[in-house]
């Protein structure tokens, strides 16, 4: 399947490393590489994008921030294969951080990519791909192993609207403003460029692989797994959520927090599922005082 043509105005990511199978992972970064990584991963749907403002932050703080685009998104190549389980982003995960000479990050996980953190940290990896792998830190942004399947049905359905493309930038725009109203529509719709495609009939089509929605399948069948991951966590560990989100519930929220007894917790009112997009401001100082009450 073809990625289709990148719009005028699309940023280019600063670094390229290789996935686990050789896979290109694009990603930016934020301050000095000598300086305590802490990891971006971005949730279903999203880019590395989605960190920008979080980014500048950790860089400004003194610490080497890093987004990937996750394999399927993005910058970042398409599987062959149409591959997309959790397996695979873990293993692209530790490709990256192998390249980055870091075994003890800091992850900071947004739903799809909070799901990989909790895996890796929660479950022996792969020593073959990177040895003594040891997380320092976890940060959990709006999802855990509970999570509302009317919630997930509906940015399922928001993310497979139109799959033939969409015919111009201001339909787009309608369809992310239903799918968001608590947010102000915006005029610009430059913006919307690093997140769209155009595919050979010359419509619009979302930046990620098709295929990946087959993932999101596998992803509501784990519960368990992942509950067995959320009660092996030792290392310090936070859980953010949206107080909006139709995604992660108080009562998600407090599920994680009775299984993960030392996890902190941080519940920021007036954003919904994408916190880092809605409050970027609150949710920055949250993790930057998590990061320093681990120094």
């Amino acid at each position: 399947m073809n990625a289709g043509t990148k719009l005028p105005g699309t940023p280019k990511p600063s670094r390229i490393w290789r996935g686990w199978d050789g896979n290109s992972i694009a990603g930016d970064t934020w301050g000095n590489p000598s300086s305590q990584l802490v990891m971006l991963l971005h949730g279903g749907g999203q880019t590395r994008h989605a960190w920008k403002g979080t980014g500048e932050m950790l860089g400004a703080h003194g610490y080497f921030a890093v987004a990937i685009d996750a394999r399927g998104h993005g910058d970042s190549d398409w599987s062959s294969d149409g591959m997309y389980s959790q397996e695979i982003m873990a293993l692209d995960l530790l490709s990256v951080l192998k390249q980055l000479d870091c075994s003890a990050p800091v992850l900071v996980g947004a739903s799809m990519g909070g799901i990989t953190s909790l895996l890796v940290s929660g479950e022996p990896q792969n020593s073959e791909v990177m040895e003594n792998f040891s997380p320092k830190g976890l940060v959990m942004v709006d999802i855990a192993p509970k999570t509302e399947s009317k919630g997930v049905t509906r940015i399922g359905n928001f993310m497979t609207h139109k799959p033939e493309g969409f015919d111009s930038l201001e339909e787009v725009a309608e369809w992310i403003s239903a799918y968001q109203p608590h947010r102000k529509k915006k005029s610009d719709l430059k913006g919307l460029a690093k997140n769209l495609r155009l595919n050979e009939n010359g419509k619009y089509c979302w930046h990620w692989d098709p295929r990946f929605m087959t993932m999101r399948k596998e992803i509501q069948n784990r519960e368990e797994r992942l509950n067995k991951c959320t009660r092996a966590l030792s290392i310090p560990t936070l859980l953010v959520r949206g107080g909006l989100s139709d995604i992660l519930s108080e009562e998600g929220a407090r599920d994680f927090l009775q299984q993960c007894g030392h996890a902190k917790y941080v519940n920021i009112t007036d954003a919904a599922h994408m916190v880092a997009g809605d409050r970027n401001d609150i949710f920055g100082q949250s993790v930057l005082k998590f990061l320093s009450e681990m120094d």
